[in-house]
């Protein structure tokens, strides 16, 4: 029987497994036995004690009579909400990057050029150290705030901005959104069925904006006091009142933006030479302006070859979010950090960190691989 190849290769793999896991059971069981020895059981009853210290700046509510299980779910809060506003701006800012490096003017083509170059070749937590000394160095106080918009203010006290508040359930405004958001997928879909049919695109999809705004429109009107807008006021040498974003906070958006723009721009300008100078030239003879072309023709065609490597690009920006330790903002590995600094159960926090980021960010691939499918040309 074992002549036979396949046997053989399925043999040598069950040796191979089992030696796996007869040496980590080996390393598991030593490890218990000396911490055991050492009065520090592994477990994770720690999880269920009173995290007993204070998160600064949190997107849930936290306070430190909360369970330790709390605490690092408040802490990947703070990190899924940075690693969300980097993605959404630097694919934006990261667009334009990559369309201005092809760009004929000289001037918008090198100013391009010197923030990819600039930030692929810098390390990023030097960038961001860099960002954080600037802030304090450069910003005026409080009292001397910068205006940059009506209610919008900057100062060493971070960035403060108006917001909007609800008075009713914040369900309905998400259950509203929800709502809104099948209804525009669903008359897109319904668009493209259509326009496989007939060859034209219905306006479904405006219709069901339109839709979405008037029903946003009639809600206020018959509950004017469910949405206020809450202007930030100076009061005791700081301001009060509506968003306010810490330097901290500012400094890792500001800097992780910065830094993963210049990776999208070169994968988007990779993306759109990988477009074949026919589909240029079919757009014009369509009568296209430079913009149709670039949003009806090239990007999308592009998208085939931007989406695999974003991919990992996004990836990156969820595990780089891990730096904002340097900048003092507490985000989920720092959060775990001081769990496992009171109560010493060091692999079990370090487990807890590896599996947390190993399931976000499988995650995070399983989407963008449905989307790059969705895309992808079928072959027949």
């Amino acid at each position: 029987m074992l002549h036979d190849v396949r046997v053989r290769a399925i043999a040598i793999q069950i040796a191979i497994l089992a030696g796996i896991s007869a040496f980590g059971f080996i390393l598991v069981s030593a490890t218990a036995r000396n911490l055991e020895l050492r009065g520090i059981p592994l477990g994770f009853q720690f999880l269920w004690r009173p995290a007993n210290f204070q998160i600064a700046e949190t997107i849930l509510p936290y306070s430190s009579s909360d369970p330790n299980w709390w605490a690092a779910v408040v802490g990947l809060a703070n990190s899924l909400f940075i690693s969300v506003l980097v993605i959404l701006l630097a694919s934006v800012i990261g667009l334009f990057i990559g369309i201005g490096r092809l760009s004929g003017n000289p001037l918008v083509s090198g100013l391009c050029r010197v923030w990819v170059e600039v930030a692929r070749n810098t390390p990023l937590v030097v960038l961001l150290i860099f960002n954080y000394a600037l802030w304090w160095e450069v910003l005026p106080l409080a009292t001397e705030a910068w205006k940059l918009a009506p209610g919008t203010h900057i100062s060493v006290r971070g960035l403060s901005m108006p917001a909007l508040t609800w008075t009713v359930s914040p369900l309905a405004p998400a259950a509203f959104f929800v709502a809104g958001a099948v209804l525009i997928a669903g008359a897109s879909s319904v668009a493209r069925r259509r326009q496989a049919q007939t060859g034209r695109r219905p306006a479904y999809v405006r219709a069901a904006w339109l839709l979405v705004a008037a029903a946003a429109g009639a809600l206020l009107l018959a509950n004017p006091d469910a949405a206020t807008v809450q202007v930030p006021e100076f009061r005791r040498a700081n301001f009060t009142g509506g968003w306010s974003l810490t330097p901290e906070l500012t400094t890792i958006l500001i800097g992780l933006t910065f830094y993963t723009a210049g990776f999208v721009g070169e994968i988007v300008r990779g993306g759109i030479l990988a477009v074949s100078r026919g589909q240029w030239e079919a757009a014009t003879a369509l009568g296209l302006s430079r913009s149709q072309t670039y949003r009806l023709v090239v990007v999308p065609l592009a998208l085939r070859s931007i989406v695999p490597p974003l991919n990992s690009q996004y990836i990156n920006v969820v595990k780089n979010s891990t730096l904002a330790i340097v900048v003092g903002y507490q985000d989920f590995m720092t959060v775990v950090g001081t769990i496992i600094n009171k109560t010493s159960h060091a692999i079990e926090g370090v487990a807890i960190i590896l599996g947390v980021f190993l399931v976000v960010n499988l995650a995070l691939s399983a989407l963008l691989n449905a989307y790059n499918r969705h895309i992808a040309i079928v072959e027949r």
